[in-house]
């Protein structure tokens, strides 16, 4: 990846529907050589795919929460079988450490959270610290 991908990928992460004749003036290219410069970061694997970002909706009693998890060596297939099943489980992080998992949840109140951190105790402890808010949510940068 040289500069001018960067550049491309920067455009890309601010606005991923901008047409390739914008970023192509923007890079002083021309369109055909950024549209073969996009597909090259896609065949690459640089660009993952396209996603829509959706915004929590503005409901106070939802409640965000981290939840580090020291899965049971015996019951980690089944942990991350209901991991995979739980819509309320945003992400699913393998760490090191005393915890071997941490996930970041979306309940709709703290009776939810309270109900999904008694499905994953009996998975093995676990420990939980609600969200307040977000100071930062940086992407990946290029």
């Amino acid at each position: 990846m040289d500069d001018l991908d960067h550049k491309i990928i920067r455009l890309m992460m601010k606005n991923a529907r901008m047409p390739v004749k914008d970023i192509a003036e923007q890079v002083n290219l021309t369109s055909p050589a950024v549209s073969s410069r996009i597909h090259r970061l896609e065949t690459d694997g640089v660009i993952g795919g396209y996603t829509v970002v959706l915004h929590p909706p503005e409901d106070s009693a939802r409640v965000q929460a981290l939840i580090s998890i020291a899965a049971n060596p015996t019951s980690r297939a089944d942990f991350l079988s209901q991991v995979e099943n739980e819509p309320q489980v945003l992400q699913c992080y393998r760490v090191t450490g005393s915890y071997n998992f941490i996930l970041k949840v979306s309940c709709a109140n703290i009776d939810s959270l309270e109900h999904l951190l008694t499905k994953f105790q009996k998975m093995g402890s676990t420990n939980t610290q609600i969200i307040l808010a977000t100071q930062l949510d940086r992407p990946l940068m290029y």
